[in-house]
């Protein structure tokens, strides 16, 4: 019953030529295609052709391998089922014939973790290879989010990008508008005027076109500019409307340089007629309610109430001035100044004394930026605290308001319509060192520079126009008339 075993030698053999499992011993005589041993236990020599054979198996064996390892990259590899303390078949340099794998030296090479049972790969993942991005901090909107609808864009304060088609004359008034150098309704809206004289007068129609359809489009080029440098005044958007109706009436078949010189007269005669002798007319109709002694108080500077209170000095009456200012522009400086150089008793103060200033106070005169339809006065910021104070005060106030500044709008707040200056201009030059030097810098710090807010026409007393005094409630009436004429 006892089976004879295989010689010695070839024990060994098999037991070298272990394909990787450990402990499995495979009897050569078993492998189909393996060589016979010879007698003395040594591999017998192999011919050519069986090297090719052999060679090519293991090819086929090694890209079986190198396809399976690819298949499970990013997975956890199979823990080795070899553990300290157990038996591991020694190193061989030799290969096996019988499966054509690689041994293990060739393993180890290949990146087996047969000779290190205890490494493991490291498995990359999403999150190691994403890099970390760090997010950029939010800037802060300086903007105060009640006004957004009047920012728009930044005011241009140099005649750069300017357009080539750009008047010289309407690219300087701009930059002058731009830095107050040319600051009022009435000043501004002349000015306008005038250099849209010199716009006409070196105007020439191309051809092909005619002038009245031409020149428009030539004339709205140089009002966006002027809008860019800052918004247009109620009084310049009634000009402008004026003039395009001019333009549009005059005959095609005209000649060219007749119908410039008819429209530079017209230009002439509607400042002549609209601001200069209306001013005139509104002067000498608030003189009449200046009495001898009276204090009268006003606020910034005004065009017309600097004529009101110079004809009042020239028909020999004798009254006190209080100058009532605020920042940015404090216009009323230069105010101020040119009553002081006529002769006139003058007191300035800011606009945070008025309650005190007021108590001396008979009449408050006050200027207009414009009129709406409801009759509330559309002024320089700071002219309805005056208004309330006086009407706290049962004190008359009188507004003297050209019809050109009367505007077709219906005003109920100073937020729907308004004009935000750059916050910048709250900064004087003495605040260098002052906490809002870097307001820009600081979080949750907004400025708001409004130009105008609006007066409610129950605190207004009387309207002198160039069509004589009435109340806050005919301005509509005025208005429709003075534009049919």
């Amino acid at each position: 019953m006892n089976a004879a075993g295989p010689p010695m030698g070839q024990e060994k053999v098999v037991a070298g030529s272990t394909t990787g499992k450990v402990g499995d011993t495979v009897s050569s005589s078993k492998v189909k295609g393996a060589p016979k041993l010879r007698e003395d236990g040594k591999e017998p020599e192999l011919s050519k052709a069986e090297l090719k054979k052999r060679s090519k198996e293991e090819k086929i064996a090694r890209r079986a391998k190198e396809k399976q390892e690819k298949a499970t990259v990013g997975q956890p590899d199979v823990p080795n089922h070899t553990q300290q303390g157990q038996p591991i078949a020694p190193e061989s340099n030799t290969k096996s014939p019988a499966s054509g794998t690689p041994g293990p030296k060739q393993q180890k090479r290949r990146g087996s973790s047969t000779t290190n049972p205890q490494r493991q790969i490291p498995i990359r993942t999403s999150e190691a290879s994403a890099p970390t991005v760090t997010p950029a901090p939010k800037k802060d909107n300086k903007n105060v989010a009640l006004f957004s609808h009047l920012y728009g864009h930044s005011r241009r304060s140099t005649m750069a990008g300017a357009g080539k088609d750009i008047h010289p004359a309407v690219v300087v008034l701009g930059l002058k508008m731009s830095h107050y150098i040319i600051c009022g309704s009435n000043a501004r809206c002349v000015a306008m005027l005038l250099a849209f004289t010199r716009v006409i007068e070196s105007y020439s129609t191309p051809p092909g076109n005619s002038l009245p359809r031409h020149l428009t489009t030539h004339l709205s080029s140089q009002i966006e500019y002027l809008v860019s440098c800052r918004p247009l005044s109620v009084s310049m958007g009634n000009a402008i409307r004026w003039l395009k109706v001019k333009i549009s009436e005059v005959d095609p078949d005209k000649p060219e340089e007749n119908a410039k010189q008819d429209l530079c007269e017209g230009i002439d005669g509607f400042i002549q007629e609209r601001i200069t002798v209306a001013g005139q007319a509104i002067a000498t109709s608030a003189t009449e309610r200046i009495q001898d002694g009276d204090v009268i108080l006003t606020f910034a500077k005004s065009s017309t109430i600097y004529r009101t209170f110079e004809k009042a000095l020239h028909n020999g009456k004798q009254f006190k001035v209080i100058i009532a200012d605020s920042r940015p522009l404090f216009e009323g400086k230069a105010l101020a100044r040119q009553l002081a150089n006529l002769g006139i008793q003058v007191q300035y103060c800011l606009l945070h004394a008025i309650s005190h200033a007021i108590k001396d106070v008979t009449k408050v005169f006050l200027g207009a930026h414009a009129m709406t339809s409801n009759g509330r006065l559309y002024s320089r910021c700071g002219t309805a605290l005056i208004a309330m104070t006086a009407k706290e005060a049962d004190l008359p106030v009188i507004v003297c308001c050209e019809s050109v500044k009367f505007s077709d709008r219906v005003a109920l707040d100073s937020i729907v319509m308004n004009e935000v200056a750059p916050p910048d201009e709250l900064l004087g030059s003495d605040d260098v060192g002052s906490p809002l030097s870097s307001w820009k810098d600081t979080p949750n710090l907004q400025l708001l520079n409004l130009m105008y807010d609006l007066t409610p026409a129950d605190y207004i007393n009387m309207v002198i126009t160039e069509y004589g005094s009435l109340p806050p409630s005919s301005v509509p009436v005025v208005h429709g008339l003075s534009m049919n004429t």
